[in-house]
């Protein structure tokens, strides 16, 4: 024959479980506010996008807005640019990527006007490629924004954009 013994619940038991629940919460309290501290601010998540209207934008012509405290270069790009991007042999290039890597539409290049050598601005349609031209050191872009000459190691970067719209472009 066996026997089952249960024990009771007793004050003591009690008392750790309503103390290790009042340690808890309180620990939680202290914690929320110094992970919640950690977000950005709204005017940080306010600077996350931007929308663009390329409606007016003409063909050849570049359009340069802020975009996280950075110039950002929109081109309408001719059906000669294009072709031209397209044309090139990727190998031969120092950062090589292909035009349609670079472009979500064929006409429409969007990059982060910020030369990859040491920040600079470039300028628009200059250089021998008629894309940018960094005066700084020289670095000289094509109409894909990919690095042709000069001391800088990369293409200009893409950044995350989508088309909202035929005539508006959300960036970020």
């Amino acid at each position: 024959m066996s026997t089952a013994s249960s024990v009771e619940p007793t004050r003591r038991d009690f008392l750790f479980i309503a103390t290790g629940a009042t340690a808890a919460v309180g620990a939680a309290s202290i914690a929320w506010p110094l992970i919640s501290q950690m977000n950005p601010d709204a005017s940080t998540l306010a600077l996350a996008s931007t929308e663009v209207d390329i409606g007016a934008l003409a063909v050849g012509s570049i359009l340069t807005v802020k975009w996280r405290g950075k110039p950002v270069f929109v081109r309408h790009r001719t059906k000669k640019e294009i072709d031209e991007a397209q044309a090139v042999q990727v190998a031969t290039l120092p950062d090589p990527q292909t035009d349609a890597s670079r472009v979500k539409k064929p006409e429409w290049l969007v990059v982060i006007g910020v030369c990859t050598h040491l920040g600079c601005v470039p300028l628009g349609h200059q250089g021998e490629y008629d894309g940018w031209f960094c005066p700084c050191h020289g670095s000289v872009y094509d109409t894909s924004g990919r690095i042709r000459q000069g001391p800088a190691p990369r293409n200009l970067d893409v950044p995350a954009y989508e088309f909202v719209s035929d005539t508006k472009l959300k960036i970020g």
